[in-house]
């Protein structure tokens, strides 16, 4: 089982585009990447596709690998690999943390989450995700109290650990 990122963490966007990656998301880079040694610096993919996503999506290697395997078991041909290779090998960016523990994000990939001064990143398993802070707080956040709000008061979340695929 791979490592999973743990956390959230808000981190200043420079001119250049360079963002530092939390310490702790830099580890399980490493330790995700088959290929990384002591003294390199590790890979990794982000993923930045699909219209309604407002937030980039970073692999692992070995997460990326995963979807990768599912992906080519689908069939050749089928409107589903293509949408799938379109999404994960087509809008994505392989990229490496540089030497100092950051990332260099393009404009593109700035331009399509509208980030500029500040980005917060969040854990996501085995995936981090980066948005723009105003975003995150305006959509995902409202989104999570909204479906709270539906839940009875005493409602436990560690239910949701014991449901069963079929549930």
């Amino acid at each position: 089982m791979a490592r999973r990122f743990r956390g959230e963490s808000h981190h200043k966007v420079d001119s250049k585009g360079r963002v530092s990656i939390p310490a702790s998301f830099r580890r399980v880079l490493e330790a995700s990447d088959p290929n990384w040694k002591s003294g390199d610096t590790p890979e990794l993919v982000i993923v930045y596709g699909d219209h309604r996503r407002n937030y980039l999506e970073c692999y692992t290697m070995e997460a990326i690998e995963e979807v990768d395997e599912k992906i080519d078991a689908l069939p050749r041909g089928s409107m589903e690999r293509k949408m799938l290779q379109r999404l994960f090998h087509g809008q994505s960016f392989p990229t490496t943390v540089d030497e100092t523990g950051r990332l260099v994000l393009p404009a593109k990939l700035r331009q399509k989450i509208n980030l500029e001064n500040e980005a917060f990143f969040i854990a996501a398993g085995d995936t981090f995700q980066i948005w723009k802070t105003e975003t995150y707080e305006e959509e995902e956040l409202a989104k999570t109290e909204e479906w709270l709000d539906e839940l009875p008061d005493d409602f436990d979340p560690l239910a949701f650990l014991d449901k069963r695929p079929e549930d």
